[in-house]
């Protein structure tokens, strides 16, 4: 288990939320994200393909749209 510090800000499928941990079983599984959800407060613990970074601005990371565009539009 490894701490995170500063947390990193996630978007999870139950909303927004800091990972403050980070379990790493080995090579043969997915990294296992410890977060703290920003609305409820709730612990989580989210599986690599399941979370991704938020979107920040400054850093370069603009919010992208992850459904496909339609051809003709």
């Amino acid at each position: 288990m490894i701490r995170i510090d500063p947390p990193l800000p996630f978007e999870t499928p139950k909303g927004p939320a800091m990972a403050h941990f980070l379990i790493d079983y080995g090579p043969e599984h997915h990294l296992l994200w410890v977060c703290f959800q920003d609305d409820s407060g709730e612990c989580w613990t989210w599986s690599n393909k399941d979370i991704r970074l938020q979107h920040n601005l400054s850093m370069g990371r603009a919010k992208k749209c992850l459904t496909p565009k339609s051809e003709g539009v």
